[in-house]
């Protein structure tokens, strides 16, 4: 599968400022730009900034970010699935996994989470690919938003609704261990029947979930 990148920008207002919503990004230019502090969800800023940097290195790796000067407030990311998964099983260079998407304390309620992962879609860059997402509630910054786990849940669902991802049923064990977690699913309309095939036997393991 050859992994297309065409790179957009997005420029939104902000107080005074403009924040830039760009991508996919090169590893150069993610090099020249700095993690903001508040971008601990997953690891510490500086991991996270070398780990988006490995991320956009890779062939099927992409980057969005939003931009405020020299500092990167928000970022989702997108790989294959990694190996120690169950997704990776099938080996499906058409599986796509969206892996992390997290935008700054300060930046929240400014729509940056949808306005990020709204452009990796564009131009059908990915409507060669199956695009998953997995929801841990303990990823999911409760504390600092305020929500409860369900409305949290709400929020996320109603995030990856924006880019047509839905709800799809798994028998996967992480996401099975609290009803709150969930698997959301995009199929591109370029994806072949025998792809859909692969990724719904992943999805199920245990025949008696069938």
């Amino acid at each position: 599968m050859q992994h297309r990148k065409i790179p957009h920008s997005k420029h939104l207002s902000f107080q005074d400022k403009t924040i830039v919503i760009e991508g996919p990004l090169t590893p150069e230019r993610i090099l020249k730009l700095k993690m903001h502090p508040d971008l601990d969800a997953f690891r510490r800023p500086g991991d996270q900034h070398e780990a988006l940097v490995q991320i956009a290195d890779l062939p099927e790796g992409r980057i969005i970010a939003a931009v405020d000067g020299d500092y990167i407030v928000g970022y989702v990311t997108f790989h294959y699935p990694d190996e120690l998964e169950r997704w990776s099983q099938a080996g499906m260079d058409d599986l796509i996994e969206l892996g992390a998407i997290e935008v700054a304390n300060s930046y929240r309620n400014l729509g940056l989470g949808k306005q990020i992962i709204q452009l990796a879609f564009l131009d059908g860059q990915l409507d060669d690919a199956i695009v998953f997402t997995t929801e841990y509630y303990w990823h999911w910054d409760l504390e600092g938003s305020g929500l409860n786990v369900w409305d949290y849940r709400k929020v996320m669902e109603h995030l990856m609704k924006s880019v047509d991802m839905v709800w799809y049923a798994t028998d996967d064990p992480e996401i099975c261990s609290h009803p709150a977690n969930c698997l959301m699913v995009r199929v591109g309309k370029n994806v072949p029947q025998s792809s859909v095939e692969k990724f719904d036997r992943i999805r199920f393991t245990r025949k008696f979930m069938y």
